[in-house]
C-alpha cells in the first residue's frame, strides 16, 4: 500500500477533571450498560468505584470486572468475556494502566468477531471493529488507551502475543491527571520510561513519517524535562500534565510507526518472568540503540538533543538514557530482575517472532538479540 496511515481514536480527552466530561459523552453516545475492566490494586478500585457511581447517577448500568493481572493473560479475557456475556453490555470501560487497556481490548475484539484472542495474535486479523471501547487511563506510560495495540500474555506458552489491529482503538481516550496524583514513584518512573521507550523506538522506526517524528521529539522533549518532577512529587499537577501529553504524543507517534526490539525483547521478559514492562524496557532501551547506532546514528543524536540539550551525538543520547534511568530509580540490569543468563537463547528466538521487531532500523539475528540480552544483564 502507498503512502501511511494514521490511527487515533476518534475522541481524547486530555486535562484535569475531563473524566466529567467523558461520563457525558458516554451519556450522549446513548450507552446504557457497561463493562468496566480494571485490577484489583485498592486505591485503583476506590477511583474506579466512584467513576461507576457516577456512570450509574446519569443512567449507565455497569459491571466490573476487577481481575486485570499487571500481565494480563488469556485467562484474564476469558473471565472478562464472561462477565460481559452475564451483563450483556453495549460498552466497555477500561480504568487503569495498560494491563486493564489491553485486557479490555481483547475481550471487546474476542465480544465483536468470536472464538478466543489467540486468534487474533498478529497484524490486523480481526474482521469487523471491536465492540465500542472507553479507556480512561490513570498512568502516564503505556498509551494503550490511545493505540491499536494489545499486549496478552499466552499462558500455555509463556509468550506475550502482540496483537495489532486497527479494530482495537478505543473510540474515547481519557487522561485526567487528578486520577494519577497517587501512583507510586515506582510505577511513575517505570512508565514514564515506557513511553520514552515508545518514542525513541518509533523515531529511529522504518515506518517513520515526519508526523510521527514530530511527535516522538515533542514527547522526548517533554519527558527530560517533566519525568523526574513527577517521580519525585507525585502531587505535582503541572508535572503529571506534561507526562501525560509527553506519553500521548509517544502513543501518537509508535502507534504508528510501530517500535522495535526493545519491545520484541521486553515481551519475552514479561511473558516468560511475569515481569513489569516498562522496567523491561527501561532497561534494554540503551543496549537496543547501542545495536541500533550502526544505522540510525543521526537520528539517535537528535533524540539526544531533545532529551538533554546540549547533547550531540548518539553516544551522549545514550548517556542521556542511562543518567534519567539511574535519577529514577531503574534497576542497573536483568539480572536484578532475576533473569537467568541459560534462558536467553529461548528469549532471543522468540523475540525474533514478535511483530514489533519488524520495524527495528537494523535487521538482528539470534545471536544479535543474545548478545544484547547478556549485555544488559
Amino acid at each position: 500500500m502507498a503512502g501511511s496511515v494514521f490511527y487515533i481514536p476518534s475522541i481524547n480527552l486530555i486535562g484535569a477533571g475531563c473524566l466529567n466530561d467523558a461520563i457525558d459523552r458516554m451519556v450522549d453516545l446513548g450507552f446504557k450498560r457497561a463493562l468496566v475492566v480494571t485490577d484489583s490494586n485498592p486505591p485503583l478500585l476506590k477511583l474506579c468505584q466512584r467513576m461507576v457511581e457516577r456512570l450509574g447517577d446519569q443512567g449507565i448500568v455497569c459491571a466490573v470486572y476487577d481481575g486485570v493481572k499487571p500481565n494480563p493473560t488469556t485467562h484474564n479475557v476469558e473471565a472478562g468475556l464472561a462477565v460481559w456475556r452475564q451483563h450483556q453490555a453495549d460498552v466497555v470501560i477500561s480504568f487503569g494502566g495498560g494491563s486493564p487497556h489491553d485486557c479490555a481490548k481483547g475481550i471487546a475484539l474476542v465480544a465483536a468477531n468470536g472464538g478466543k484472542i489467540e486468534d487474533y495474535e498478529g497484524l490486523d486479523k480481526s474482521a469487523k471493529p471491536q465492540l465500542p471501547l472507553v479507556a480512561v487511563n490513570t498512568t502516564a506510560g503505556t498509551a494503550s488507551e490511545m493505540t491499536r495495540f494489545c499486549i496478552i500474555t499466552d499462558e500455555s506458552r509463556h509468550v506475550k502475543m502482540a496483537i495489532v489491529d486497527k479494530h482495537t482503538t478505543p473510540i474515547m481516550s481519557v487522561n485526567d491527571p487528578d486520577l494519577m496524583v497517587g501512583m507510586p514513584p515506582s510505577l511513575t518512573a517505570a512508565t514514564g520510561m515506557d513511553a520514552l521507550t515508545h518514542a525513541v523506538e518509533a523515531y529511529v522506526s522504518i515506518a517513520a513519517t515526519p508526523i510521527t517524528d514530530a511527535c516522538a521529539l515533542q514527547a522526548v522533549s517533554l519527558i527530560g524535562r517533566h519525568l523526574r518532577h513527577a517521580v519525585d512529587d507525585g502531587s505535582d499537577i503541572e508535572a503529571r500534565e506534561q507526562m501525560v501529553y509527553a506519553q500521548f504524543l509517544a502513543g501518537m507517534a509508535f502507534n504508528n510507526a510501530s517500535l522495535g526490539y526493545v519491545h520484541a525483547m521486553a515481551h519475552q521478559l514479561g511473558g516468560f518472568y511475569d515481569l513489569p514492562h516498562g522496567v523491561c524496557n527501561a532497561v534494554l532501551l540503551p543496549h537496543v540503540q547501542a545495536y541500533n547506532s550502526q544505522a540510525a546514528a543521526d537520528r539517535l543524536a537528535q533524540i539526544g538533543q531533545a532529551l538533554q540539550p546540549g547533547a550531540k551525538s548518539a553516544t551522549e543520547a545514550l548517556q542521556a538514557i542511562r543518567l534519567l534511568s539511574v535519577d529514577v530509580g531503574i534497576p542497573k540490569g536483568l539480572a536484578e530482575l532475576g533473569v537467568k543468563s541459560a534462558d536467553i537463547p529461548l528469549l532471543a528466538s522468540n523475540a525474533l517472532k514478535d511483530a514489533c521487531g519488524l520495524t527495528n532500523p537494523v535487521r538482528a539475528s539470534q545471536a544479535d538479540i543474545e548478545r544484547i540480552f547478556l549485555a544488559a544483564m
